[in-house]
């Protein structure tokens, strides 16, 4: 059986940062003229005003600090409180293919491939830009890649997924190289009038090349192994698609965007995941102590805090879970993957670490990697 690593990831980040400060006054003014646009109900005790959000309401509740976007403008304009990106002829790359494509580029610059040499693509992320054709299938031939391509969406576990499936193709002989982007536009799909989530997301593009050993370059990453798990859950629901023209009472209805039940999530994912990391070390034979960091998907800093704690059995030092969730706030399934390509350059010979990522389905995925030499 052939054997797969990771030969390298890549990183695209937007330009453009919104500082949460920023955030809380465009939502303020948002919400002061919601509140007076319907003083008199609001008198009359039909509806509730809606309250201010704040940044120490933001930082406490989860860490974040500010995040990365592809349109800033459009946020932060109370009379809009959305992205505003122009939509692009059909003979022009779709702008979820084009970041994609970017992270891709970084990851084969990295790993010293061409784009020829790739024998799969995989795009695998929380929302795609369109029913069809796949979002893959574009970035192949953006890039110039042979082989096949094609879509897969687990929300937040979709690059961990996407990992596990790109190392089957490998185990299996399919394919030698295969090449697995998450593009992650998360403000297209965030309510930014909804003050409990309004601060949640950021937009970014990883990537991350998976190849048969016998061809990695130098200083590749052995996946020691990987493990899925999904548990059906309402408590992170988007319910978007194609199907809405069909009741047009429910279009733009909230649901129509990310809506959760944050408490309910915290409280049932916290020990589903560290459940599932300890069965896949004991499964590994790897003892807490022989990890040296955790790549944790990036949702919420206190979260990640009792995982790790319950992983290591004493709480986890910023060097064995770093965090990004600060400055890219939640960007779904790239997370664990900014994470991982941002630190882990510190890594020697033998030294193992774990990738993880959980989120909507409810979904998670484990993936013990170790450093070559």
């Amino acid at each position: 059986m052939n054997t797969p690593v990771i030969s390298a990831t890549g990183l695209w980040t937007p330009p453009n940062s919104i500082s949460n400060e920023e955030l809380v006054n465009s939502y303020n003014m948002w919400a002061d003229i919601w509140n007076r646009e319907r003083g008199a109900d609001i008198s009359a005790g039909v509806i509730e005003p809606k309250t201010h959000s704040s940044v120490e309401f933001i930082e406490k509740a989860s860490g974040i600090k500010s995040r990365y976007v592809i349109d800033k403008t459009g946020i932060l304009d109370p009379d809009i409180m959305a992205p505003r990106i122009a939509e692009r002829p059909n003979d022009r790359i779709s702008v979820l293919a084009e970041i994609a494509v970017h992270a891709a580029r970084d990851a084969l610059e990295r790993s010293g491939r061409k784009a020829e040499d790739i024998d799969a693509v995989i795009c695998a992320a929380s929302n795609m830009q369109r029913a069809y054709p796949a979002m893959a299938v574009e970035v192949q031939d953006a890039l110039g890649c042979g082989g096949f391509a094609f879509d897969m969406n687990v929300a937040c576990s979709s690059a961990t997924f996407g990992i596990q499936t790109a190392a089957d193709f490998i185990r299996s002989g399919s394919a030698k190289s295969v090449l697995m982007v998450n593009p992650e536009i998360c403000s297209g799909h965030l309510n930014f009038t909804d003050r409990d989530s309004h601060f949640i997301f950021g937009d970014v593009a990883t990537a991350v090349l998976v190849e048969e050993e016998s061809i990695a370059p130098v200083g590749h990453w052995k996946i020691l192994g990987t493990k899925l798990k999904t548990q059906f859950s309402n408590n992170i629901r988007n319910n978007f698609g194609f199907l809405n023209r069909a009741a047009p009472e429910g279009i733009d209805a909230p649901d129509k965007l990310f809506v959760q039940e944050g408490r309910k999530v915290f409280k049932e994912v916290v020990p589903m995941v560290a459940n599932m990391i300890a069965e896949h070390m004991e499964e590994l034979d790897i003892k807490p102590e022989g990890l040296r960091r955790m790549w944790l998907h990036q949702a919420n800093a206190n979260m990640n805090r009792l995982i790790s704690s319950k992983v290591l059995g004493r709480e986890a030092t910023d060097d064995e879970s770093p965090t990004v969730l600060d400055t890219y706030a939640n960007t779904s399934s790239a997370g664990s993957i900014i994470a991982f390509h941002k630190n882990s350059g510190d890594f020697k010979h033998g030294q193992r670490g774990l990738i993880c990522s959980f989120g909507a389905g409810y979904s998670a995925g484990t993936v013990f990697v170790e450093k070559a030499a």
